[in-house]
């Protein structure tokens, strides 16, 4: 189904069931009419169940993809290269040849699968056309410029202390209904492919993990100042789908900082969505973002610490 399908306020909410929703908006009434909870879900995991474990300082620099969601090191072995080999030709022979010079993206695809060829070219076929029909490399910065200025979301200059990009993503400054959706999806396709390009300059597009290569981006989504009024659950499906379907794999894992209690039914509705992948979610404290994943001089503005008065 084309993403432009949600190009209309009417349909954010088509893709979720009428009881979620319903409940969803219940409960968020029914919490925001409670006094502020000052203490966030923390912990690490899709449900935030380990929400008093101790966190430790070296947990970004030691943290793994959970098994079935790490992704195959490109060593060049013969099996790898004949299943590259078969792949560009049949990229060759489809409706998108370039595709078939883009050895990074061929090789990242069949990582993505297992090396099974005929998985690896459904998936990256139904990408380029998602692609095409979204007008994905021909967004110019003026498509995005005015999105940009809200300052919802941004590519940090910085990677994190593991060397991957980093986006940022700061949901009380995404207002539902404030601004055109597409112009928000299409800054988020600039942002990860902006992204990509870092990896792209830092060794190679899929640069193997075991020589020192960093292959994939980290998101931190900064929920301080959450509330219903940023529950946009259309825009927050189109992210699952780019993510997941479009740049499989490439985002390795997703920060939740600081979220309020009144995120958590939003989260029951999201966390389905994301099947699996749920697991590549860790809620945190701002303070854990800066010790674990940054330096004192490459954490983000947003997350370092204020001085003292």
């Amino acid at each position: 189904m084309s993403l432009c399908c949600w190009a209309g306020a009417q349909a954010r909410l088509a893709r979720c069931p009428p009881q979620q929703t319903a409940a969803w908006q219940h409960n968020s009434r029914r919490l925001a009419q409670q006094p502020p909870v000052q203490r966030p879900l923390t912990g690490s995991g899709a449900g935030g169940s380990n929400a008093c474990r101790p966190l430790s300082p070296a947990f970004a620099a030691t943290w793994q993809p959970p098994a079935g969601l790490s992704i195959m090191p490109w060593t060049g072995e013969p099996e790898q290269v004949a299943a590259l080999e078969a792949l560009r030709a049949r990229m060759a022979a489809s409706p998108y040849p370039d595709a078939a010079q883009d050895d990074a993206t061929l090789r990242w695809f069949l990582q993505d699968r297992k090396l099974d060829v005929d998985e690896a070219e459904e998936k990256l076929l139904k990408m380029l056309r998602w692609r095409r029909e979204f007008g994905a490399d021909f967004i110019e910065w003026t498509d995005i410029a005015r999105e940009a200025a809200t300052g919802k979301a941004y590519l940090h200059s910085h990677t994190d202390v593991t060397g991957r990009p980093v986006i940022v993503v700061r949901a009380a400054k995404h207002v539902t209904g404030a601004s055109n959706l597409q112009d928000s999806q299409r800054l988020c396709v600039h942002l990860m492919d902006r992204a990509l390009e870092r990896l792209a300059g830092a060794g190679g597009a899929t640069p193997d993990p075991a020589q020192g290569g960093v292959q994939t981006v980290l998101g931190i989504f900064d929920l301080r100042g959450f509330t219903s009024a940023n529950a946009d659950w259309g825009f927050v499906r189109f992210l699952v789908d780019i993510f997941f379907l479009y740049y499989p794999k490439r985002l390795s894992q997703v920060l939740f900082v600081d979220a309020p209690w009144v995120f958590k039914p939003g989260w029951e509705i999201v966390r389905p969505w994301l099947k699996k992948y749920a697991a590549l979610v860790r809620f945190v404290r701002a303070d854990d973002v800066r010790r674990e994943y940054f330096t004192a001089e490459t954490v983000p503005e947003d997350f370092q610490q204020k001085a003292k008065k």
